[in-house]
């Protein structure tokens, strides 16, 4: 069977806030959809909630549709994205890397069909947000609690209503140990040849694979990682093209401004300029 890689300790996103975070769905994609959309990862454990709306999803190179009532738990490092229409609703929630809280070490897609787990994850989440909400007193220890019920909360409903196929198929296996290989080496320069030959495939039965997973050969998958993370630092930080195309793994910055056109439309420069 396939082991995934562990993941690089330079995981993308900020950590700006190693604390709780309560982030309505829309405001995710403020700055463009490609906030949403391209592959990347956090820092944190975190947890999506779809309350409105449908769309598809991959998570670890699996592509998988959600509707309202859906959840997904990605636990560090857990490459990802998903379409975000302006009927989609929802929240994020972020848990901090240093709680001692008992959250699962796999993601998880949770379909919750009864009213009543509906409303309760709702309930938690709403609790959680309070707390952020408003600088009570011994505010971080009632966050630690609403934090705890709510990881037992999801405790509690992994073993009673756990979509366990995330990985179904060999084909959905080699594309989970090829995103966790992404995730962990998009900053080397490594070539799909390079990550066929790790994951012991050619890289034609490497791309077959994650067409059939989530409908992108590896090269795009690829690629959307390293132009998500060259976007953020572009528009994030005031770090020097080159510095970035240097960190992204890319010869030279003439390289890297020629990937990027071609990618997003734009300039490295201009794209910072509109973003």
């Amino acid at each position: 069977m396939l082991k995934t890689a562990p993941p690089s300790p330079e995981i993308s996103e900020d950590a700006r806030i190693e604390s709780f975070r309560v982030i309505p769905l829309p405001r995710l994609a403020f700055g463009g959809r490609w906030r949403t959309e391209a592959m990347r990862s956090y820092r944190q454990p975190m947890l999506l909630w779809f309350t409105r709306g449908q769309g598809r999803i991959i998570v670890s190179g699996v592509t998988r549709g959600y509707g309202p009532h859906h959840a997904f738990f990605m636990p560090p490092g857990t490459m990802h994205g998903f379409e975000m229409s302006g009927q989609v609703f929802g929240t994020a929630v972020y848990f901090p890397r240093s709680a001692d809280l008992s959250l699962p070490q796999e993601p998880v897609h949770f379909k919750f069909r009864e009213t009543q787990a509906q409303g309760e994850l709702t309930q938690h989440i709403d609790a959680l947000s309070r707390e952020l909400e408003h600088d009570a007193p011994a505010k971080d220890r009632a966050l630690m609690y609403q934090g705890g019920l709510l990881s037992v909360w999801l405790e509690r409903e992994l073993i009673k209503t756990r979509d366990v196929d995330m990985e179904t198929d060999a084909s959905r296996r080699l594309a989970a140990a090829y995103s966790a290989l992404v995730e962990a080496h998009y900053r080397s320069g490594k070539t799909i040849n390079d990550y066929a030959a790790e994951l012991g495939v050619t890289p034609t039965h490497l791309s077959r694979a994650c067409n059939t997973s989530c409908g992108r050969p590896a090269s795009a998958i690829l690629a959307d990682r390293i132009h998500y993370e060259a976007r953020r630092l572009l528009v994030e930080s005031k770090r020097p093209v080159k510095d970035i195309a240097s960190e992204l793994g890319f010869t030279s910055a003439a390289y890297f401004t020629r990937a990027f056109q071609k990618y997003t439309g734009l300039t490295p420069s201009a794209f910072r300029e509109h973003g």
